[in-house]
């Protein structure tokens, strides 16, 4: 590749998706989560400044649909205010660039700030002398070819201009599917490259920090705040720069949000269960840690009360916690029952419910969970 003596250093991100929801949320705590979203922003906009970023490269699904409402389109271009640097948006999968595109609505056209631009075709925009931005708008949740090698096969070099990509999709190599068309080739992207019809390829979609193949140019930079759990390395931005010793990148950490999945917590003894609260005691920054286990073993209806109330007040505390206990066995056993004080109709109610949990069925399971309720409210009462 020629040298070049022009350097452009910008800020790569993608995949904000404001106005995301997650079923596992309370309302307050999706209210926290939603304004984490909108203060990764501002976070990015200062990152910008700070690294002396030229402009910033949104890179597809800024909005998580077309759907959003008003409130979620105003709290993003109040935040876009505070970005110090031109900002330029790419509609992607989640927000393609159709009739119906929250780009069109009158209320982004209306009060969308004079240094945001939406990326509208595959027109290079001049960015300043010598460096241009070719974006890659998606104009349909489902393209049916390789928009980045349709766009990329047209452009010719141009001496003494740097260019930056900016494309939304998965890539061949990461995700390989014959049956989707809009799959990114590598092969092609790297053509690219090496013919300098293009310098560095910023792409969206996949929300962990991820490098692409060996040139050391073409970078998803993930989602600024994580959303699920099987998220890589979410959470990021890259500061991007380019010069005449070639491209080089530095991840910097945005996200406060973490999704910790453990897939099988062990559950059968006192101690156990005093492990499990230990860890979940160790998690800092609660309220904006969101947890899902998958608990497994077997417990008596004492333990199975404490294991409930641990759950009941953690969930109190942490932004979500989510659990799986199809493999977790209640087994009833003499000593739940020693000392309750039941008697009278409490009493025979208590034997029916242990009768009825050695059974199979729903009746069974519903048993179980009155006799726990019943082991852990005596408890309290004791």
């Amino acid at each position: 590749m020629e040298r070049n003596e022009h350097m452009i250093r910008f800020l790569h991100t993608g995949d904000w998706q404001l106005g995301m929801t997650r079923h596992f949320f309370s309302e307050g705590v999706q209210e926290r989560y939603a304004q984490s979203r909108f203060d990764a922003i501002r976070e990015l906009g200062r990152i910008a400044g700070e690294e002396d970023c030229r402009f910033m490269v949104v890179c597809g699904d800024v909005f998580e649909s077309n759907l959003v409402d008003r409130k979620t389109v105003l709290r993003a271009l109040e935040a876009l205010k505070d970005v110090a640097v031109p900002a330029y948006l790419l509609p992607g999968n989640h927000d393609p660039l159709n009739a119906a595109s929250v780009y069109r609505s009158t209320t982004f056209v209306e009060r969308k700030p004079a240094h945001v631009h939406v990326i509208e075709d595959t027109n290079p925009i001049r960015v300043d002398e010598g460096i241009e931005i070719v974006g890659i708008p998606w104009t349909s949740k489902h393209p049916l070819q390789d928009l980045v090698a349709l766009t990329t096969g047209k452009l010719e070099p141009v001496a003494g201009t740097l260019r930056v990509c900016v494309a939304h999709g998965m890539v061949d190599s990461i995700s390989p599917n014959p049956d989707d068309p809009a799959l990114i080739s590598l092969h092609a992207a790297e053509e690219a490259i090496s013919q300098n019809k293009i310098h560095y390829l910023s792409l969206g979609d996949r929300h962990s920090l991820t490098e692409v193949g060996d040139s050391g140019r073409i970078w998803y930079a993930g989602t600024p705040e994580p959303t699920d759990y099987n998220e890589v390395k979410p959470g990021f931005a890259l500061v991007a720069t380019i010069d005449e010793e070639g491209v080089t990148t530095k991840a910097v950490n945005v996200g406060k949000w973490r999704f910790l999945e453990r897939e099988q917590v062990d559950l059968n003894t006192k101690e156990d269960i005093e492990a499990l609260r230990c860890w979940l005691e160790r998690l800092e920054d609660k309220e904006r840690r969101v947890v899902k286990l998958r608990l497994v073993g077997a417990l008596s209806l004492s333990l199975h009360a404490e294991l409930e109330e641990l759950l009941s007040h953690v969930q109190e505390i942490l932004g979500a916690v989510e659990t799986r206990t199809d493999n977790l066995v209640v087994i009833p056993e003499d000593a739940d029952f020693t000392n309750l004080g039941f008697s009278g109709f409490a009493g025979c109610t208590v034997e029916r419910l242990r009768s009825n949990i050695e059974e199979s069925g729903a009746d069974s399971i519903t048993s179980r969970d009155a006799l726990a309720l019943l082991v852990r409210l005596a408890g309290r009462e004791r």
